[in-house]
């Protein structure tokens, strides 16, 4: 019983922490105004014709690759834009970026799901900046959005994953406007999304180190 309510209460301490407070100010959209904002996105020809490219290791992310439980679920694959990003060269050897781009009126990165078809369906959305662009532009504390700071994703040199997914130390926040997420709105994974009809990976970002 004692078990029980434990898991009850971490349960209802993750969709809490991950639940969306609204805008903390005038400048942010609404997860409305996020989701008409990307609605032509549902088309994956329309993203790329705007500029987003998918993640040149083809990699569809799940929770399990990360070494966490299968459970949570998968982030799919991201789409992005190498512009707003300011990433201006192939990995070397991990992305990195100039861009402190925080914007979710336009998104990005996308996310989207590989389906059984072979055709890609829009899930949720994403920002991410890189941390040392940040930091130089003057920023001491996490971009945040809805007064929820971003995540801080590095890796850990002591695992066998890259917990940063192949960048450089980063901030990131998804955002799932599209595919409901039991775990909450800012979740990183999500159990309502999966990667069984991901093509195989060639060279994935996230692969073991040596």
């Amino acid at each position: 019983m004692l078990n029980t309510l434990l898991a009850s209460a971490l349960s209802l301490a993750l969709v809490t922490a991950t639940a969306d407070p609204g805008p903390a100010n005038k400048s942010e959209p609404t997860l409305d105004q996020i989701r008409a904002a990307v609605q032509k996105y549902k088309d994956v020809k329309a993203a790329l014709a705007d500029g987003y490219i998918p993640d040149p290791s083809g990699m569809c992310e799940t929770a399990a690759m990360m070494g966490k439980p299968a459970k949570l679920g998968a982030m799919g694959m991201h789409y992005f834009r190498p512009d707003l990003l300011g990433i201006t060269a192939p990995p070397n050897p991990k992305v990195d970026g100039t861009g402190t781009y925080t914007d979710f009126h336009h998104p990005a990165v996308l996310l989207y799901e590989p389906e059984a078809d072979g055709s890609m369906q829009l899930i949720g959305v994403e920002n991410l900046v890189f941390e040392k662009a940040w930091k130089a532009a003057g920023h001491t504390q996490p971009p945040s959005f809805h007064g929820v700071p971003f995540d801080h994703m590095i890796d850990n040199p002591a695992t066998k994953v890259d917990e940063a997914h192949g960048f450089m130390p980063h901030f990131d926040r998804h955002v799932w406007v599209i595919r409901d997420n039991p775990n909450g709105v800012f979740a990183q994974y999500n159990p309502n999304v999966t990667c069984k009809y991901a093509k195989p990976m060639t060279m994935p970002m996230t692969a073991a180190k040596k």
